[in-house]
């Protein structure tokens, strides 16, 4: 009986135990779950920032490169034969030209019509339609040719636009005609509703007279879109588009 007894009592008390033991296992456990959760989150968080920052780069470059390429032949046909056809060829859904900025790195930046993200998101610059309407170069009319492009994903055509400094060289490229202006002022960071920027007399610049000038915005800091990064260039001459397309000394 004695021994009974002992064998219950034991049993008893290794229930007991369990019965102790279980909630510190259910915590472990939640532990656990939650510990596997961040990780997920952490992946998902991580494939995100590739896919805004990488992915959408090489989307947006394929999808530029291959505009540009459909301009530049039929900038080429139009030269076939009679020689170039003149502005009346505009062709603003294409895409009017191509902006140079060597401050900001090698290579050139398509521009069309529009600011809207379904345009930017193909990694090229657009001239504002809304709330100001640019000034296109090739008008020959006095105003402001303003731009805006990505600073990161979808091609980040103005990511280094904090590289420009006054005096650097902006062109831009038509089919017939090199514009190019000269930097003169710069504004690092202002709000992303002062469309005063974009006035034919951009007054926050310093000018007070109408003349030719260029504007290039973006977001900024970089990989938010708080502010706005504003950079102004004036026309300093023009050059006609050879049969080599040779580029001004600035590209040289």
């Amino acid at each position: 009986m004695a021994s009974t007894t002992d064998t219950e009592q034991q049993e008893h008390a290794g229930a007991r135990g369990r019965g102790r033991r279980r909630p510190g296992r259910i915590v472990a456990q939640a532990v656990s779950v939650f510990g596997e959760l961040l990780i997920t989150a952490g992946l998902v968080m991580g494939l995100f920032v590739v896919y805004s920052l990488w992915w959408t780069n090489v989307v947006a470059d394929r999808a530029a490169d291959k505009q540009a390429e459909k301009v530049r032949d039929n900038w080429a046909q139009d030269r076939v034969g009679d020689g170039p056809s003149g502005p009346g060829a505009l062709d603003t859904k294409a895409g009017i030209g191509f902006l140079h900025v060597p401050a900001m790195g090698e290579g050139d930046v398509l521009v069309e019509k529009g600011t809207s993200m379904k345009v930017l998101n193909d990694g090229v610059a657009g001239y504002y339609t809304d709330p100001v309407k640019a000034t296109l170069p090739t008008s020959d009319k006095k105003g402001n040719f303003s731009l805006a492009a990505h600073r990161d994903g979808h091609g980040a055509k103005f990511h280094n636009i904090d590289k420009i400094e006054k005096g650097d060289p902006i062109v831009f490229e038509t089919k017939d005609t090199w514009y190019v202006y000269k930097t003169y002022a710069v504004l690092p960071e202002t709000s992303k509703f002062n469309v005063d920027v974009l006035d034919g007399v951009p007054k926050e610049s310093g000018k007070k007279k109408a003349g030719h000038y260029i504007t290039l915005t973006t977001c900024t800091p970089v990989y938010t879109s708080r502010y706005r990064y504003v950079v102004w260039g004036e026309l300093v001459r023009t050059e006609k588009v050879d049969g080599d397309r040779t580029p001004p000394a600035e590209l040289r």
